[in-house]
């Protein structure tokens, strides 16, 4: 079977990705999903099986004043708010976990604002 259409293209890098990176309570994995109109984001202790924090466009503070849900704007403020959140949970280290998707755009806006808001990964 040929795996050369995009999305069998991203699900192998989604395992590629997953096999090495996973959420421990010192270290959560922060992991993004995109979908055609909105960027979400959870910090996950996969120990444990618990979502420890997450934010998206589609709550009301990160989405007040954005023209779009899906732009890179947007991804920046959805990272500051996952950050901050996790400040407030007392994490400060996360594994990034970019879920298959290529590490620039959004991605990286979201990554971007995350460390802006004080994360290291």
């Amino acid at each position: 079977m040929a795996k050369n259409n995009k999305r069998d293209r991203k699900l192998t890098r989604k395992k590629r990705v997953r096999a090495k990176v996973s959420g421990t309570p010192q270290r959560p994995r922060l992991s993004v999903y995109k979908s055609n109109a909105n960027i979400y984001a959870q910090i996950i202790d996969d120990v444990n099986g618990v979502t420890l924090a997450s934010a998206n466009t589609l709550q009301a503070d990160v989405a007040e004043g954005l023209s779009s849900k899906s732009n890179i704007e947007a991804a920046t403020r959805v990272g500051e708010a996952i950050g901050k959140k996790a400040i407030e949970a007392g994490i400060t280290e996360v594994a990034f976990d970019r879920n298959g998707n290529i590490y620039h755009g959004k991605v990286k806006a979201l990554a971007d604002g995350a460390r802006e808001a004080g994360l290291k990964f």
